[in-house]
């Protein structure tokens, strides 16, 4: 079977759920057996998110081969169970800089270098970067149709159609359908005009997807497959659901995956959803709930710790309870405002992050979560700080601090990276991506693990430092995990409390709804039993 490509566009508003969408429908043919792949298009010209502040585009989510991708290829991985690399996060800083790098070492041999057909030609080498791995990708175009910044990227896909046989490939458009409460109706012309204006780009979508908060009409569809040039049954609604990961389902009864298939030419039209329904119906039985109280800097946009706020809900599905999640904004709590901002929590997570601002609040968070024996999960800079409170307010080291926050203290606990002492450029110059750790028998962290060797993506500059490591253990805080080769810590844990644990690496990007991240599961599970004491 020769690869099939499936392009999803989108229209109206921004943050219609492309991206779930894609997700949707990826999870929906590898439910039919097929080898799927999603990719993302980014127009920015950032030639990744990771300089990005999370304000700017929610969370960067990491592969296992470091590359610093868009919080959508999060999506992808947890609903397809696929590992993405960096082939499926393109943005134009991306495409643009590897012309401009051709072009310097002359590998255009002395042509005009223009976005037809250099900068096109350069994206469809990304797009047909799967051949033979997969046998259908679906690609996502970030934005909004007529974007001036996503022109090359929807002239790149025209071409492909094109190039491939009409059979393998697929435009799928997801626009919006706004209820006028006033009238109380849907009305259709915003979808007309985008679908227009895709139209005016050389593509015609073969499937809509209309994203309507109410049940679409009958006379709507048929409007809108006549005016917009599609068949009725191809006028797909995707209304809100009950939970995320219902949606699939929910888009499976509304005909979307059999109308791929069929327009594509796919034998293997019935799925098997089993797995998906039972995942699904856990979800609709959870009994009682837990409260965590994720303690970070970026509340004003809680996609920025979107993984880690699935990978909580991932470790409530299999402890049988919901987990509300409570956004707590570090810079509100110190030694005084502490007790009254956490006291109704029976977990505390602090993530990662970058910058001094709201420091001092997570570190107090972590002394609460100590001192009270109130289950805590440090990840990333949420594992250092836990380092730092435990130098100042156990060993007595009042200064204790990580170097990335202070050049002055005495008790650099943690500090940076030698191999990271001489790099200029921010961009794609951490510890990134997957990494091996080897855990040590008889601690929490291989009860958690059931395994001495794991593997766990990374995101960090700075690391725990092994000066202090002795003094450390000796008064409970314990190195239960490190690199293979024992220079690197990647995990501590205080034997002296029932659960307090983090890690160096950022366990929520492995995370799966029905396969949730160990630490998580065994963290929600410690919750639960904390609330029920």
């Amino acid at each position: 079977m020769s690869t099939k490509y499936i392009f999803i566009t989108g229209g109206v508003v921004s943050g219609l759920g492309k991206g779930i969408t894609a997700s949707s429908l990826g999870r929906l043919l590898k439910n039919r057996g097929y080898n799927v792949i999603n990719q993302k298009f980014d127009p920015y010209i950032n030639v990744d998110p990771g300089t990005m502040s999370p304000y700017e585009h929610g969370e960067v989510f990491v592969t296992d081969d470091g590359a610093e991708t868009d919080l959508d290829l999060g999506h992808y991985e947890r609903f397809t169970d696929v590992n993405l690399n960096k082939n499926c996060s393109v943005s134009s800083g991306k495409i643009y800089q590897t012309v401009l790098n051709k072009e310097r070492k002359g590998d255009y041999l002395g042509k005009t270098v223009q976005v037809i057909p250099h900068v096109t030609n350069e994206i469809k080498e990304n797009i047909y970067s799967f051949d033979g791995q997969a046998d259908i990708v679906i690609t996502e175009l970030g934005g909004t149709i007529g974007d001036i910044e996503g022109l090359a990227f929807v002239e790149a896909i025209r071409q492909v159609g094109l190039e491939k046989n009409p059979e393998d490939i697929l435009y799928i458009h997801v626009t919006l359908l706004p209820y006028i409460s006033g009238s109380n109706e849907l009305k259709s012309k915003p979808t007309q005009h985008s679908v227009k204006e895709l139209q005016s780009f050389g593509i015609k979508p073969d499937i809509i997807v209309c994203r309507t908060e109410i049940d679409m009409p009958k006379e709507i569809r048929e409007k809108l497959a006549l005016f917009c040039n599609v068949r009725p049954e191809n006028v797909i609604p995707n209304l809100t659901a009950e939970n995320l990961y219902a949606v699939p389902l929910m888009l499976e009864k509304q005909g979307l995956a059999k109308a791929v298939c069929k327009q594509l030419h796919l034998e293997r039209i019935e799925p098997k959803n089993e797995e998906w329904e039972n995942l699904i119906e856990n979800i609709r039985n959870l009994k009682g709930e837990v409260n965590i109280a994720l303690v970070g800097k970026y509340m004003q946009l809680q996609d920025s710790y979107l993984s880690v706020a699935e990978s909580l809900r991932h470790g409530g599905f299999a402890n049988g309870v919901k987990v509300n999640i409570g956004f707590i904004d570090s810079e509100t709590i110190d030694e005084y405002t502490v007790k009254d901002v956490l006291k109704d929590y029976d977990g505390i997570l602090v993530p990662g992050g970058f910058g001094n601002r709201g420091i001092e609040g997570k570190i107090t968070a972590v002394k609460y979560a100590r001192e009270n024996k109130i289950p805590f999960l440090g990840i990333c800079l949420g594992m250092q700080m836990a380092v730092v409170e435990f130098c100042r307010n156990v060993l007595g080291l009042k200064d204790a601090n990580s170097a990335e926050f202070s050049n002055t203290t005495k008790n650099p606990v943690i500090h940076i990276m030698e191999t990271q002492k001489t790099v200029t450029e921010k961009g794609g110059t951490m510890r990134l991506g997957a990494y091996p750790c080897k855990i040590k028998k008889d601690t929490l962290a291989y009860k958690i693990y059931g395994t001495e060797n794991i593997s766990e993506r990374h995101r960090h500059r700075y690391e725990y430092n092994n000066d202090y490591k002795e003094s450390l253990e000796k008064a409970g805080l314990i190195a239960s995990g490190t690199s293979p080769d024992g220079t690197l810590v990647e995990i501590v844990e205080n034997i002296n409390h029932p659960f307090f644990i983090g890690g160096q690496f950022h366990p929520e990007f492995k995370s799966r709804p029905d396969r949730p991240a160990p630490l998580f599961k065994a963290f929600i599970k410690a919750a639960k039993e904390c609330k029920n004491k």
